[in-house]
């Protein structure tokens, strides 16, 4: 897949078929496509905490989301990502964030040139996940993305003309 389609069909999916599950190798896939992207003087902060199994999925989405996140990403794993939290320059955690935000777009794409699809989720219940997940207090729950093959086709929401986005000096 050619990397402009990639960016033209990758769409936030929130119906997934539940009859088709994603395999730990393709999430594999996902994670090394993610630790490509680059990072605060490569210090590679990110951490990946992978729930598969459909009783651990079920598990995590009555426990860690919200109702309407738990209709969203039904049908389909879940991949959370965080950071150490240790500051590593003026900017504090900051850049862990910047970091992941890289990490994010490379899973979602390879993802897409995969043939699955995505939805990330930022509102969760941190503690819950913590607790659940076992992880430690030196790391911050960043996202949960749901990962799986859709049930229906999604539109491309409009977005904005490069005018409104971009100034040109």
């Amino acid at each position: 897949m050619e990397l402009q389609t990639a960016f033209e069909t990758r769409r936030s999916i929130r119906h997934y078929d539940a009859e088709k599950k994603v395999t730990k190798e393709q999430v594999e896939t996902l994670i090394k496509a993610a630790s490509l992207a680059p990072s605060w003087k490569n210090t590679q902060t990110s951490r990946y905490y992978c729930v598969l199994s459909e009783d651990k999925v079920a598990e995590f989405s009555q426990k860690c989301l919200p109702e309407f996140n738990q209709k969203n990403s039904a049908g389909a794993g879940l991949v959370g990502f965080d950071n150490d939290g240790n500051p590593v320059n003026e900017a504090g955690d900051g850049w862990g964030y910047y970091d992941l935000g890289l990490q994010n777009e490379n899973l979602l794409l390879k993802a897409t040139e995969l043939g699955l699809d995505t939805l990330v989720m930022g509102i969760r219940d941190g503690e819950a996940i913590r607790e659940m997940l076992n992880i430690p207090e030196t790391e911050n729950e960043v996202a949960v993305i749901a990962v799986g093959y859709k049930a229906k086709e999604a539109n491309m929401p409009k977005r904005k003309e490069l005018e409104e986005i971009a100034k040109f000096f």
